[in-house]
């Protein structure tokens, strides 16, 4: 693949993923968008619709796991790699779902901040920021 090509495939990726950040309001329901843009830690937990919520959270990490493992393969060019992400993410997804509703169904004021940190995973593509130095240092080391 000619290199202005990959990067320009791997800008639209990553444009992709800003997009879906930047229209997060008028995309995704989530209440705490506006709560944890507040003094959270001091108010109560916003009212919120349990299965739409984990819904439209779900769908928003299936996208940016999907446009990250884009990105992944684009970069690499190894279905290795992808195999191994697919497990990484469906993993990360289930542990991080389990912890995402207990949060949802029992929300403490004390546990808002962990919840915040949580949330982060799912509904924004930290996981490839990890990712990608790994795969690249396992390339350059091997």
């Amino acid at each position: 693949m000619d290199r202005i090509f990959k990067y320009i495939i791997v800008s639209v990726l990553i444009l992709l993923l800003v997009l879906i950040r930047f229209f997060e309001n008028d995309l995704f329901y989530d209440p705490y968008l506006t709560f944890f843009k507040n003094d959270y830690l001091y108010l109560d937990s916003p009212r919120r619709e349990v299965f739409k919520l984990t819904l439209f959270t779900s769908l928003r990490y299936v996208l940016n796991s999907m446009i990250s493992m884009a990105i992944l393969f684009v970069v690499f060019r190894d279905k290795g790699v992808i195999k191994f992400s697919a497990v990484v993410y469906l993993f990360a997804y289930i542990m991080l779902l389990v912890i995402f509703l207990y949060f949802v169904i029992n929300p403490r004021q004390e546990d808002y901040y962990l919840f915040f940190n949580l949330r982060r995973f799912l509904i924004q593509p930290l996981i490839l920021l990890i990712l990608l130095p790994a795969f690249y240092y396992n390339k350059v080391k091997v």
